[in-house]
């Protein structure tokens, strides 16, 4: 059966009225379930990178970046790791309206391609001892293909899911792509501090970093295949019917332009929801060892265990925003982290497992308000003609300018005024910024996406 078919609008007639009542997609479950694997191993392919090259940070910056200062070390890994995100607007702004002229599915396949293929050339690179300077710049060449995949990346696959998901089943169905990142990025952070437990330091250096890069290879033909199955979503083919056939061609201007107050609240809502999740997932296994001096493997190891509580939470979380809305529990996020980010920060500062422990888990659970919320609340932000464009757009440019400059900006502040806090404040500052974000915005749950028919389940 053909998502076209799938999609076809039952139409029914009043008893009093000759006219017809709103058609509505009648959604087919198994294509539903799918597309999320689909959209999913994808996102969790993206996050394995982040969570690899977060984790071994540190030894990254033995490698490409030589120098008997371990904070400059870092902080040149860390600039590179900031880099692509520098050229993820680009990637938006050409990924997103190609994804709403040719479709989401043919996009969401050449960005798997892309993100495979930066990941795995990384584990290919000479160190700096084996050909000097161009080892920094490969490996920053190697980010930029990344970042620039990634700009299609995340609009696209959360669009993906939200256009196949029945309305009353969105949020939960859309944080299942959350649910990959977090995969991915225990996949990635598990073996990197296997790796670590397992290998000397001088192995670690010389060979071992290679294998987590190396591994992106057969993991991209895996999400290459399985969304190369996938069927266009029935928004999507509506949408082409209703151009007649024709392919259906939105101005970039019209994305932005047109779009300008709902790309200032998906700013606003991207900003608190990546600042949040980089400071813990990206930024925090780095803090633990540099600034704390905390012993690398038990670090590590925590921030695993939160990760993991965070995908035992998740589906229920994402089950809840369509039960109470979405606004009510971005709103407790944002709450949480004005009022919690201190008194988390300093637990975790006290040292003993323990109180990392609990310090991390309060920021991991605060973090899981977004991470079951976003990928149902930031599609229903802009219509289908211009979704995909619109919401790569306004996403990548708020990561790019805020989620991914995180660990660079908290690094530099640490290292300019000494206070170990600062990521305690970072942190409550983006908590305002949402907080703001969340108030003008309107609750989606439970409603047909702007320019969408009703979906319901079959």
């Amino acid at each position: 059966m053909s998502a076209a078919t799938v999609a076809a609008s039952r139409s029914t007639t009043s008893s009093s009225s000759a006219t017809a009542a709103t058609p509505a997609t009648v959604t087919d479950s198994a294509l539903v379930r799918r597309a999320v694997k689909a959209a999913a191993l994808g996102n969790a392919m993206e996050w394995f990178d982040f969570g690899v090259y977060s984790y071994i940070a540190v030894t990254l910056g033995k490698v490409f970046f030589p120098s008997g200062d371990p904070t400059a070390q870092l902080l040149s890994t860390f600039g590179a790791f900031a880099a692509a995100f520098l050229v993820r607007p680009l990637g938006g702004m050409i990924f997103g309206p190609l994804g709403d002229r040719v479709g989401r599915q043919k996009v969401l396949a050449l960005t798997m391609i892309m993100m495979a293929a930066g990941t795995f050339a990384i584990g290919l690179i000479p160190s700096y001892a084996s050909i000097g300077v161009w080892a920094p710049v490969l490996l920053l060449a190697a980010r930029l293909v990344q970042g620039f995949s990634t700009g299609g990346e995340y609009a696209g696959a959360s669009t993906f899911i939200a256009e196949y998901a029945p309305d009353k089943r969105r949020g939960f169905l859309g944080s299942w792509l959350e649910f990959g990142t977090l995969a991915g990025y225990i996949g990635g952070a598990g073996l990197v501090t296997l790796m670590t437990a397992l290998l000397s330091a001088d192995d670690l250096t010389s060979w071992g970093w290679r294998i987590p890069f190396l591994i992106a290879g057969p993991m991209g033909l895996i999400g290459l295949y399985l969304r190369m199955r996938l069927e266009e979503t029935p928004a999507f083919a509506a949408e082409l019917e209703k151009a007649e056939s024709e392919r259906p061609k939105v101005p970039l201007r019209e994305m932005i332009t047109g779009q300008w107050k709902a790309l200032l609240l998906c700013v606003g809502l991207v900003l608190v929801f990546n600042v949040t999740d980089y400071m813990l997932l990206s930024y925090m296994p780095s803090y633990l060892t540099s600034e704390l001096k905390y012993d690398e493997t038990h670090g590590l190891l925590v921030v695993l265990g939160v990760m993991a509580l965070m995908m035992i939470v998740q589906p229920f979380a994402g089950a809840l925003t369509d039960r109470v809305g979405r606004r009510p529990v971005i709103a407790a996020g944002c709450v949480g982290f004005l009022l919690l980010s201190v008194p988390a920060l300093l637990l975790i500062r006290e040292g003993s497992l323990l109180a990392v422990g609990l310090g991390m888990a309060a920021l991991g659970l605060l973090l899981v308000c977004f991470t079951s919320a976003m990928p149902a609340a930031l599609p229903a932000l802009f219509p289908t003609r211009v979704r995909y464009g619109s919401l790569s757009i306004g996403f990548n440019v708020s990561v790019s300018l805020f989620g991914g400059t995180t660990p660079l900006v908290v690094t530099a502040l640490i290292g300019a005024t000494g206070n170990l806090m600062m990521p305690a404040y970072y942190m409550m500052a983006a908590a305002v910024v949402g907080g703001v974000a969340v108030w003008f915005m309107a609750e989606s749950a439970g409603r047909p996406l702007p320019g969408s028919a009703p979906a319901v389940e079959g």
